[in-house]
């Protein structure tokens, strides 16, 4: 049984449902957190690490906001080695915000 690393236990992954509006919201709101929400629209689940994403903002920015995306229901991350792999949870959000993704997501700003 792989043993989890520390890095590792620090991700807290929120279902979309126990999600607010105003806290989904407050997500999408952001442009930055939009183009990695698009980005991972567009690639496979778990092929975009977060190192890999062309982003307007340093490393410590990135990384927060990711985590308001997984705060907020809107992705999944796990390790893989030094890699932090992504996957946009579209459809479990759409269960629970139905046409809130497409409608900030799937057009431009």
């Amino acid at each position: 049984m792989p043993v989890e690393s520390a890095r590792a236990r620090t991700l807290l992954h929120v279902h979309p449902t126990e999600v607010s509006l105003q806290v989904a919201l407050d997500a999408l709101a952001d442009p930055v957190r939009r183009a990695i929400l698009r980005d991972l629209a567009a690639h496979d689940d778990w092929t975009r690490a977060c190192g890999t994403f062309d982003l307007p903002v340093k490393k410590a920015t990135a990384s927060h906001h990711f985590a308001v995306l997984r705060a907020a229901g809107l992705i999944e991350q796990r390790d893989e080695g030094a890699r932090r792999l992504n996957r946009l949870r579209r459809d479990e959000f759409e269960s629970a915000f139905p046409g809130l993704l497409a409608a900030t997501v799937d057009r431009p700003d």
